[in-house]
């Protein structure tokens, strides 16, 4: 009798440890993935638009909706991931890797990063907000979402970063983030709706209205900014077309090559016509030192130093807007589309890649 009592107390202990561990298993890892129950196809199913595009170091592409998460591509079939796998939000931004292999994802609502196992989430405004840049570290930068300010991962915290900015005084712009690019000399620049800034790793300069030399009946609406190899930036303003920085000067690229009509409104709310490049919405720079500027209407322009070529891409008339420009690992340009669409320029003409 005593050797049985004595039996059943140590099952009992046992299965009181079981349960400890299982239930500290589960709290280390809230957010697991849940890989084996993503779904998957063989094509790819985002129809809200193409808002990020990343190729990772192993050669796996990552594909930025505007409304259905995040799409993995093997090269052989599409795996997606939402706020039921633990992203922070559906809307991706921006897409990075960093020097252990993991993705970065800024989204509108918050940053989240994938270790291959699971997501953990940073929200974009912290309790302690820093005005002093310089006191911070890192070369992960991101989108603050709904916040006028930016994220900066030092490899242990996401700090979220003020912008020294003037007052604005118009109800129709933010400070909200909308590109992010480093230029050869390591200085950091950010776009925002209502100014850009510079971050040399001292200091934050300010690039306002005025300082962009914007006419009395223009207003800033930036959407892009790209540093380019030869050290020139380029500005995409969303009714006034591309500005460009070039051996300390300041002009109105659009304007200088005749392509703001005259009777454009130069607004946001304009729809501009063809042939013109009025609303670039994302710029990037091909292996060749070719500048591309994707248009809100009128697709596709590529500058070759010399002369300016415009391309339409999309099938879809209804959905024309190039949301992002990126290169690739091989140095293949991809084009994603509005209608959820990826397409790669082959050198001559547009293929649909996605």
């Amino acid at each position: 009798m005593n050797q049985r009592i004595k039996l059943n107390f140590l099952l009992l202990l046992l299965s009181l440890n079981v349960s400890c561990v299982e239930n500290k298993s589960t709290e280390k890892e809230p957010n697991k993935s849940g890989l084996l129950a993503i779904s998957k196809t063989d094509t790819l199913k985002f129809t809200s638009g193409i808002r990020a595009i990343f190729q990772d170091s192993k050669g796996n592409y990552w594909l930025g909706s505007h409304k259905e998460g995040v799409s993995f591509y093997d090269g052989n079939s599409f795996e997606y991931f939402t706020i039921n796998e633990g992203l922070s939000d559906n809307q991706i931004r921006s897409i990075e890797e960093d020097e252990n292999g993991n993705i970065w994802f800024g989204t509108a609502n918050g940053i989240s990063v994938f270790d291959k196992e699971k997501f953990t989430n940073y929200p974009s405004k912290t309790s302690n907000p820093l005005l002093d840049w310089h006191n911070t570290k890192g070369n992960l930068w991101f989108n603050a979402g709904p916040e006028e300010g930016i994220n900066r991962f030092d490899g242990v915290n996401m700090n979220y970063l003020i912008f020294p900015k003037p007052q604005n005084k118009n109800l129709y712009n933010s400070y909200g983030v909308t590109g992010i690019s480093k230029d050869k000399e390591g200085k950091v620049w950010i776009a925002t709706y209502a100014a850009l800034f510079c971050y040399d790793g001292k200091m934050v300069t300010i690039f306002d209205a005025q300082k962009l030399k914007l006419k009395d009946n223009e207003q800033l609406h930036i959407r892009s900014v790209l540093a380019d190899s030869k050290g020139r930036i380029w500005i995409g303003n969303n009714g006034i077309g591309v500005l460009l920085m070039e051996d300390n000067s300041i002009f109105n690229f659009s304007e200088k090559n005749n392509l703001i009509h005259p009777t454009s409104t130069r607004s946001g709310g304009n729809k501009s016509l063809p042939g013109t490049l009025e609303h670039p919405f994302t710029i990037e720079e091909d292996s060749e030192g070719n500048i591309w500027f994707g248009d809100l209407y009128t697709g596709a322009w590529k500058y070759d130093g010399k002369t300016l070529t415009n391309y339409t891409i999309s099938n879809n008339p209804s959905k024309p807007m190039i949301w992002t420009i990126y290169k690739d690992n091989k140095n293949n340009l991809l084009f994603g589309m509005a209608d959820g669409t990826i397409f790669k320029f082959n050198g001559a003409t547009f293929e649909k890649q996605f």
